[in-house]
């Protein structure tokens, strides 16, 4: 499956626009990501939910471009609860562990999209540790046959074949 976007922030310079983009390209459901008006107006209409932020389509591009970089706390909650990351993401607020480990699981729900992922994932589920240990060191040897890198692509990224 390959995965959209880019972890760097890109041409605008903004890391919050990177951190946008990021979000963007990866935290949606199967098929097309998210568009500027989508999430705008989910926001927008999730008043209670979203701490009655109104948020347009044209600010949320702004936000993504670098043309804007410093939203008020509450579109950051509101964008931060959208994408289910910790608002201390967008703001920039985490350590790098804290950063690396939001991207972690970023990058795991990018790979559970894929069916034959889950279907590998949750046939494991139950082997002793032994056995897990083992069927990582096939995929690794199949990686590797491939010319595959050992480990996965980092969200954001596309492997090559």
């Amino acid at each position: 499956m390959a995965v959209r976007g880019d972890r760097a922030t890109g041409d605008t310079g903004s890391p919050l626009a990177g951190r946008l983009n990021y979000l963007f390209a990866n935290m949606h459901p199967p098929g097309a990501p998210y568009t500027n008006a989508h999430v705008a107006d989910e926001i927008s209409r999730g008043t209670e939910e979203y701490g009655g932020v109104t948020l347009t389509e044209q600010y949320l591009s702004m936000l993504r471009n670098g043309k804007r970089a410093n939203p008020s706390p509450d579109v950051l909650r509101a964008l931060a609860k959208f994408f289910a990351v910790p608002v201390g993401y967008l703001m920039g607020d985490l350590s790098a562990p804290q950063t690396a480990r939001v991207e972690e699981e970023v990058r795991f729900l990018v790979a559970m999209r894929d069916q034959r992922v889950r279907a590998i994932a949750l046939r494991s589920v139950g082997l002793p540790p032994e056995v897990q240990d083992s069927l990582t060191t096939i995929i690794s040897q199949f990686r590797q046959q491939m010319n595959l890198p050992s480990d996965p692509p980092a969200a954001g990224g596309e492997e090559r074949s």
